[in-house]
């Protein structure tokens, strides 16, 4: 039994299944999904990873029962009431918080997987299954004790993402030197980082150091000069590392802006969070290395290419979890003899999927996340 467990884990089609299942009865798995409006592309794609997930486990007793909720809360719960009348006690999906805020309505015994990354859940019924922040400060954690680092200081933009931080420093208890969270407009950020650094005063520093050389006797002035004059500032900085939380461009700001205030990459670590191997960054040699957790790299590029010759189409993020989401439903119900129980979700257990490893406790769900750099233009896994 064991055996066949392991190779599930890492979703190898498995032929025999279908053969050696404990009963005929058909499993009906509910999906709540957008089909229509702005959101259906994004829907669609994920309907055809479910269906590439279930053509790799090859199990015909898993049934997927697809529901378009539009993108709505109402909806969302007209739906997910809809499946429950059918027998399904299990739903993927929704993808976005605001569709989970009615289903506590329903009863307990029907469970959710969320494809939201939000810590905080006022549904007991309701699994966020994202990448959360409290799996990334546990993977930066790790990797802060495998480097020795000690002091990091946190810069993340005061926006709506703050209590999800702060919920994943809280939780994660990731030890920081410092927090600082600033106003994301680009005509400021420069401005709170040279404040924050101490820029202004470690620049001026360096004049003063200059001009009191200047006005010595010491007969090696001049080379002290020439050298001193090559620097931006003098003065020591109080951290070792610091950890950008923020995304795309707003990231490359805060990094260019630590650079100008003479805080660059070969002084400070830079730590940043999943950024979901933005291509972008490997262009951006300036702020390299930099370095950040994510999901397993070989296996998201391996599941890219299999959905592109599938569906002659380009997947995303959000599909890919969806696809793992699948897996850990199937995974928890041949542990549990294929009897559809809600509270298989609420035992301690852990699964191994594409993305890495799940872990799930008291219908909470972490992720174990691989750590990657970015440097010389290319990414490098570091554990």
């Amino acid at each position: 039994m064991k055996y066949l467990i392991k190779f599930y884990i890492i979703i190898i089609p498995l032929l025999f299944f279908s053969a050696n299942s404990t009963a005929n009865e058909k499993i009906k798995i509910g999906l709540v999904i957008p089909l229509s409006g702005e959101n259906k592309e994004l829907g669609e794609s994920i309907l055809n990873s479910v269906r590439l997930a279930i053509n790799d486990i090859n199990d015909n007793k898993i049934i997927i029962i697809p529901k378009d909720n539009q993108n709505n809360p109402n909806k969302t719960l007209e739906v997910s009431r809809e499946l429950y009348n059918e027998g399904i006690k299990i739903i993927i999906g929704p993808i976005f918080k605001k569709n989970t805020s009615k289903l506590n309505l329903l009863n307990n015994d029907l469970i959710f997987l969320s494809f939201t990354n939000k810590i905080d859940n006022s549904e007991k019924n309701v699994l966020n299954a994202g990448v959360n922040s409290v799996s990334q400060f546990n993977a930066i954690k790790k990797f802060q004790n495998l480097n020795d680092i000690k002091r990091s200081y946190l810069f993340a933009p005061n926006t709506d993402i703050i209590n999800e931080i702060k919920t994943g420093i809280k939780k994660s208890k990731i030890k920081l030197k410092d927090k600082f969270f600033y106003d994301p407009d680009p005509t400021l950020i420069t401005k709170q980082i040279e404040d924050v650094t101490r820029y202004r005063i470690r620049k001026q520093n360096l004049e003063d150091e200059i001009n009191r050389i200047k006005k010595s006797d010491d007969v090696n002035k001049e080379k002290e000069i020439s050298r001193l004059e090559k620097l931006d500032t003098i003065g020591g900085i109080n951290f070792d590392s610091v950890i950008i939380a923020d995304f795309e461009e707003t990231l490359k700001s805060v990094a260019t802006s630590l650079i100008y205030t003479d805080i660059p990459p070969n002084r400070v670590t830079y730590i940043t969070l999943n950024q979901w191997f933005d291509q972008s960054l490997l262009n951006e040699n300036m702020i390299q290395p930099i370095y950040f957790p994510s999901v397993n790299y070989e296996n998201y590029k391996e599941y890219l290419n299999k959905y592109k010759n599938n569906y002659q189409n380009n997947s995303n993020q959000i599909a890919f979890l969806s696809y793992d989401l699948t897996g850990l439903v199937y995974y928890l119900l041949f542990k549990n003899n294929f009897i559809v129980d809600s509270e298989i979700f609420y035992k301690e257990n852990s699964f191994k999927g594409k993305i890495g490893i799940f872990e799930i406790n008291k219908n909470i769900i972490t992720h174990q996340l691989n750590f990657y750099s970015i440097q010389n233009g290319k990414i490098k896994k570091i554990f």
